[in-house]
């Protein structure tokens, strides 16, 4: 996992992982930390973007709160979701 540079410094995200055709999200709190968003689940447009955002250490929780993206897999660890 690639720590999330949080330049706003208010964002819920705390790490990602990049794979080919997906990006998994770790959240700070909430009943599961890890999400992952896959081209199958939200289309590879929208992956592509969140995975922009996570490189550029802005913007990932407001676009993922505000487009609510279909993910793919959640859970309590990284295993759970890959």
């Amino acid at each position: 996992m690639q720590p999330y540079a949080n330049l706003s410094r208010l964002s819920g995200v705390a790490a990602y992982q990049i794979g080919a055709d997906y990006i998994v999200v770790q959240f700070k709190a909430g009943r599961h930390t890890f999400y992952k968003y896959a081209y199958s689940s939200a289309g590879s447009a929208t992956v592509e973007r969140l995975k922009g955002l996570a490189e550029a250490g802005r913007g990932l929780n407001s676009y993922i709160s505000t487009h609510k993206p279909d993910f793919a897999a959640r859970g309590i660890t990284l295993e759970n979701v890959l």
